[in-house]
């Protein structure tokens, strides 16, 4: 019994993608930078817990909802048709259940914030159950999931702007006043820069992706698809450096923009033959790059 329990919490590990920890990462510097802009600084250990937990739990309930979504195109690419839905390992209505229980332990977190955060958290739920779905129809999907990848962002600036605010005091006005046009700011710039990495992630498929029919934003950039990147990359870096000149964060912040960019100038040589090997490196490379412009902010604000 032990040894079946235990391939059985083996295959949750793998469909969860526990081991390989980009995926949560890439959500969570945009939600913790979002939090120090929010607080001014330091915005304390509980909501630090709730956004770094919370993050690795929606990353990983998203992966159950997206592998039963797309367990039928899975079977057809190299790089997915040994995922432990695709392959029978997990059934669906297992992957659904596992996936039910991440998703209402990240909700257990959400309660402990203020009410505002729990009505925003349904949206950001619903956009995350849209995404698997959008690669059917939407010929840029990775604009969907930047939208679900950077809901962190507006999600931090109502954790800390309205924690007093009580559940008779929510409507439509309080809603949309608990967040701020910096945060909607934030989140569009911070789009581009998912728009880039899950790009790059596309370019590893790009030639499954044509057979089976799936629509991926590497498919509709074609032949600009690297230099659309770099643009991608240049509008999210030079966006928040706009939307903080404000914040005076002083050489630390600019030191670690002009670090971040060097990255992205990286990755464009990782990825200019457009070999599988060279793409896939540039997007597991990423959450790097979004911790330089997390430190960056962190010591900005810290010897501000």
């Amino acid at each position: 019994m032990g040894v079946c329990m235990r391939e059985r919490l083996n295959l949750y590990l793998d469909l969860i993608r526990w081991n390989r920890p980009a995926g949560w990462l890439l959500l969570l510097w945009p939600s913790l930078s979002a939090l120090w802009v929010a607080a001014d600084g330091w915005p304390g250990w509980h909501l630090v817990a709730v956004f770094v937990l919370g993050t690795i739990l929606m990353r990983s309930a998203g992966c159950c909802i997206n592998d039963v979504a797309d367990r039928e195109f899975d079977r057809h690419v190299k790089r997915t048709a040994d995922r432990p839905v695709t392959r029978g390992a997990v059934s669906v209505r297992e992957a659904l259940l596992v996936g039910a229980v991440l998703a209402l332990a990240a909700f257990g977190l959400v309660l402990t914030t203020n009410p505002a955060v729990i009505v925003w958290s349904f949206a950001g739920l619903a956009v995350t159950l849209i995404y698997p779905y959008a690669k059917r129809y939407v010929s840029m999907p990775q604009a969907v999931l930047g939208v679900a990848f950077s809901f962190g962002i507006p999600l931090a600036f109502v954790a800390v702007g309205s924690a007093n605010l009580a559940w008779q005091d929510i409507n439509l006005q309080t809603l949309s006043e608990a967040v701020p046009m910096q945060a909607w700011g934030l989140m569009l710039f911070n789009l581009f820069w998912v728009l880039a990495y899950d790009t790059e992630y596309a370019m590893v498929d790009r030639d499954d992706d044509i057979r089976i029919g799936m629509k991926t934003s590497a498919i509709t950039l074609g032949r600009h698809d690297i230099s659309a990147i770099m643009a991608f990359y240049a509008v999210y870096l030079c966006g928040w450096y706009g939307l903080l000149v404000s914040e005076k964060l002083g050489g630390a912040w600019t030191f670690a923009l002009i670090m971040a960019g060097l990255q992205a100038l990286w990755h464009f040589l990782l990825i200019l033959d457009r070999s599988r090997e060279g793409c896939f490196r540039a997007f597991r490379l990423n959450h790097w790059l979004g911790a330089t412009v997390f430190a960056g902010l962190v010591l900005g604000y810290g010897m501000r």
